[in-house]
């Protein structure tokens, strides 16, 4: 019940973020079509699950767009990107034990450079929830090793080129890496990553009326080039198969500086109190831990793309204090953030550890600019 509330109030920021962030989208009357097609083959991070891996992957792709308009300064800070809906489905050429992948996930697709010409390199932000017909099942599929649930998020990064055909056909031809993990809320979790070649089509079917730019909102201009950031999550995950879920928590405290709206470099501490850490204390030392013991605390840097409101952290740390290290030193996060005009903070992180994943964080938090 509290995994479930948590997970409501973060994704109602999130969504509602994204909507305010996208005003301006929608007044644009113009709508993008495209099918795309993309064949690869599964990046195996860990050998146990190379036995998973009998084919090539082929990810057919249905993605619905539209141009931003130009009248958000988020707009002019990103080149005017595409922003959109893809509709995916992975076959990953084992139908008995790792079936097929049905995906949705939002995407937001930026140009490198300002210039508008024939051909124009692009890279595409994508985060959402896939559907795996084919999991972990100790009777009828215990090869699956990598996928513990059918539900999973999904996460797709793709570097692109627009090849302009006529007005309003483009060729799109990239190379893509997608990953696909429940972030451990059930084992077993090592994910499923695949690194695929694509080739698509982009339809643009025009509007008779024009949206006209009168002015531009810079109302995500941030406020200092300095800034203090603290948010307190929690997260779920399993230490077994089968076994009862387990709580995680962590407090989070940077500074972070603003180069520029859209990139954002971050310092600072996490302090991490999870029951999962409490067994790995209790099997090494023979009796539960107290007081800061029970602690793990990592200093971390980080980076964070921004697309208005919406920022996309990559985050690094490494474990400081812990006493006893039965997973790992290095810990890193990947999220999805929100920031609102007031300083709250809207926070969808995953946790890993060597690429494995060890919770979902969902979390709120406060960012206070330095004058």
């Amino acid at each position: 019940m509290l995994k479930r509330y948590f997970s409501y109030l973060v994704t109602f920021c999130l969504i509602e973020g994204v909507l305010t962030a996208q005003n301006g989208i929608t007044q644009n009357p113009d709508w993008q079509i495209k099918p795309c097609v993309n064949a690869g083959f599964v990046l195996v991070h860990r050998i146990s699950i190379g036995h998973l891996v009998k084919g090539y992957p082929t990810i057919y792709e249905v993605n619905i767009s539209k141009p931003t308009l130009g009248n958000k300064l988020w707009h002019q800070e990103n080149n005017k990107p595409d922003i959109g809906l893809s509709l995916q489905c992975i076959d990953f050429k084992n139908s008995s034990e790792l079936g097929y992948a049905l995906t949705a996930a939002p995407f937001i697709e930026i140009p490198f450079n300002k210039i508008e010409k024939t051909s124009r390199v692009f890279m595409r932000l994508c985060w959402g929830a896939t559907y795996i017909t084919k999991c972990f099942d100790i009777e009828n599929n215990h090869k699956n090793i990598a996928i513990g649930s059918h539900w999973n998020a999904y996460v797709q990064f793709k570097w692109f080129w627009h090849l302009q055909l006529t007005k309003n056909l483009r060729f799109e031809p990239g190379i893509a890496f997608t990953h696909a993990s429940n972030g451990k809320s059930r084992n077993p979790n090592l994910g499923l990553n695949v690194v695929s070649l694509n080739a698509g089509l982009n339809i643009l079917i025009p509007s008779k009326t024009k949206a006209v730019v009168t002015r531009i909102d810079s109302s995500t201009k941030v406020k200092s080039k300095n800034e203090l950031l603290a948010f307190a999550a929690i997260g779920f995950n399993e230490r077994e198969v089968g076994s009862k879920e387990l709580t995680c928590y962590v407090l989070s405290m940077a500074y972070q500086r603003n180069v520029r709206n859209t990139h954002k470099f971050s310092a600072g501490f996490d302090f991490f109190y999870d029951q999962n850490y409490q067994y790995d204390l209790e099997n090494k030392f023979g009796a539960p831990a107290s007081g800061i013991d029970k602690m793990r605390v990592s200093a971390r840097v980080g980076y964070s793309y921004n697309v208005g409101r919406i920022s996309f952290p990559i985050e690094l740390g490494y474990y400081v204090f812990q006493k006893t290290n039965a997973d790992a030193m290095m810990v890193s996060r990947l999220g999805v953030r929100y920031y609102s005009k007031s300083g709250l903070m809207a926070h969808f992180g995953l946790r890993t550890h060597f690429a494995v994943a060890y919770d979902f964080e969902y979390g709120l938090g406060y960012r206070y600019f330095l004058k």
